[in-house]
């Protein structure tokens, strides 16, 4: 069990409370042209990858950005797959999990993978 048995449950319920859930081609849209106004951040997570559910902890618990500067939403993608695929069309930006992408302008500007997710990074891109 190690290092897993502090993990938060997988249950979207258990968010970050200023993650949103990503759960619709329409919202993506709207995601995209909101991108122009606030950076937006997609983070694409599989609840069955242990390399993705110690990416969101490690999200979560570093978590110090503030609402006013960056949406962030939050994809399941064992939920919503067609969603994951329309973003890799939409940013150009090849699907990987978990993942963290930036868009600003309606272009992703960021983009990173499994262990290499964390806030510093993040920020750096705002």
């Amino acid at each position: 069990m190690g290092f897993l048995k502090n993990f938060k449950s997988d249950k979207n319920s258990d968010l970050h409370s200023s993650w949103k859930e990503l759960n619709s081609l329409d919202q993506l849209d709207q995601i995209i042209k909101d991108s122009h106004n606030k950076p937006v951040a997609l983070f694409k997570h599989s609840t069955r990858c242990g390399i993705s559910t110690r990416a969101k902890f490690i999200l979560e618990e570093d978590w110090d950005i503030k609402e006013e500067e960056l949406d962030f939403y939050y994809l399941d993608l064992l939920q919503h797959r067609p969603i994951s695929s329309k973003i890799a069309e939409l940013t150009d930006v090849q699907h990987q999990s978990p993942q963290v992408i930036v868009i600003k302008d309606g272009e992703a500007v960021y983009d990173n993978s499994h262990h290499d997710i964390n806030v510093k990074d993040l920020k750096d891109f705002l």
